[in-house]
């Protein structure tokens, strides 16, 4: 029996093929359960014509993602993030917050064409994008503090190099106190060899 596959089937093809099956398997498993329909002639033409125009389509959408993706050529993002002390980010950066940059540059982007995963420190990266099954993008993108985030860690840095006086500050009076502790004992020192002097 000679059949047309109307889902894959494990084992045995794929959608739209063309296949001879034992008429059992056919009538009692794939026509029942829709998974394919009989290959008459009329079928066949159906399917070639419907394979055809599907073949036209894709080839339309690939041509509108190659012309897309000539949109993303010198863009180079910038975004913003919360920043706890040091380079890692509250969060984290992902596709939505790419697409939404994106955006602000004029370029409408799904986040679900986004493949990049979650971004969670500074730095520079790169975001792959795919706009067709077979044509992808890459975009740099820069994840810098946002302007509280970076007064905040400006404010750290201040409170930091503070720090790092006082304890300067700190360690020069400790060693004071030791050279003028050192300086009495040498004075009694020297007090107490001034008598057994005189009286020899």
């Amino acid at each position: 029996m000679k059949i047309i596959l109307k889902k894959d089937v494990q084992g045995l093809g794929y959608k739209d093929e063309v296949l001879t099956v034992k008429d059992g398997y056919g009538r009692n498993y794939l026509l029942p359960q829709r998974l394919a329909v009989l290959a008459t002639d009329k079928a066949v033409k159906a399917l070639n014509e419907e394979l055809k125009q599907r073949a036209h389509k894709l080839a339309k959408i690939k041509a509108d993602a190659e012309e897309e993706a000539k949109k993303f050529d010198g863009v180079h993002l910038t975004i913003e993030a919360k920043v706890s002390d040091g380079q890692a980010i509250y969060g984290s950066v992902g596709p939505t917050q790419i697409a939404e940059a994106l955006g602000k540059a004029g370029i409408e982007l799904d986040p679900k064409k986004v493949l990049t995963k979650g971004v969670k420190a500074l730095g520079q990266y790169t975001a792959q994008i795919q706009l067709h099954r077979e044509v992808h993008v890459e975009v740099p993108f820069e994840v810098v503090p946002d302007a509280d985030s970076k007064q905040a860690l400006a404010d750290i840095a201040a409170q930091k190099k503070a720090d790092k006086a006082k304890e300067a500050a700190k360690a020069a009076e400790a060693a004071a106190e030791v050279d003028a502790e050192a300086a009495d004992e040498a004075e009694v020192l020297e007090a107490m060899d001034a008598p057994a002097e005189a009286a020899e």
